[in-house]
């Protein structure tokens, strides 16, 4: 795949990003008693996401937001600053001019990192046969085994394993969303998400036990994920990573490539 992302596959990507974080917020606000503190609003084509009791900016994100919306960029910040929270705007290559960034400065906002976004066109990728290593999708009762990899993979305290468990487990019932866990030896190792909409598949999560990274577990889940994608129809297949991470690397050699690098901004 040489050729370069055109407007349109920009926006599925961009698309794709925002509706599978909707759909998971909507599934955590409609646990009983919504217990995150959860709320969502639009403003325009921007996405504006919360939570009460998860101060992380993954969920304090605003996502899809566009030139046009600037008109809306004082409710957008006072939606967050009510609630005395910090969060982040993402910023997608062509869909934003100057005058949006210039706003989004002139509000006490400054750009504090970037993030590739990634795509390909799904293929029939082979099964790379390992006897010792089995990926296996994840039933309602193993969200334990996820949320101990989930946490332990991406350097959370195991103190948040059972909320980790709960917030992705209701997702396993709604549809399009699908939960893989690769096998060491039957020692659960490694875990992959996919959420399908619309013909997109997207790489949601990954992450791999400290104990067992190096030896090819996150590429396997890549390839397993992308055959998927391509047995179930799908026309595109996208995903986020770290600029020269070991992920991104992996995303390469699979076969994705660079769709865009959007950009992060938060408050000074």
């Amino acid at each position: 795949m040489d050729e370069l992302p055109t407007k349109e596959v920009i926006l599925h990507i961009q698309r794709s990003e925002t509706e599978y974080m909707h759909d998971r917020m909507d599934a955590i606000a409609k646990r009983p008693g919504n217990p995150e503190g959860v709320l969502i609003e639009r403003f325009g084509h921007a996405l504006c996401l919360y939570s009460k009791t998860m101060p992380w900016l993954s969920f304090n994100t605003v996502k899809g937001i566009q030139s046009e919306d600037i008109g809306h960029l004082d409710a957008i910040v006072d939606f967050y600053r009510s609630r005395d929270r910090r969060f982040q705007i993402e910023i997608v290559p062509s869909t934003a001019n100057e005058e949006l960034l210039k706003a989004l400065a002139e509000r006490g906002l400054y750009q504090s990192g970037f993030h590739n976004s990634m795509y390909m066109h799904p293929v029939n990728m082979e099964e790379e046969a390992d006897s010792a290593i089995e990926i296996r999708h994840v039933t309602e009762h193993e969200f334990e085994r996820y949320a101990t990899i989930h946490c332990r993979g991406t350097g959370l305290p195991d103190q948040g394993i059972p909320s980790v468990a709960a917030n992705n487990r209701v997702l396993a019932a709604r549809k399009g969303w699908r939960f893989y866990l690769a096998y060491v030896q039957d020692e659960p190792a490694a875990a992959g998400v996919m959420y399908i909409n619309e013909g997109i598949a997207s790489l949601t999560f990954g992450a791999t036990l400290p104990e067992y990274r190096r030896h090819g577990l996150h590429r396997l889940l890549l390839r397993h994920r992308i055959r998927i994608a391509q047995q179930t129809g799908c026309s595109l297949v996208v995903g986020q990573c770290g600029f020269l991470s070991q992920s991104h690397r992996n995303m390469e050699a699979v076969g994705m490539r660079l769709g865009y690098v959007r950009t992060t901004w938060t408050e000074r």
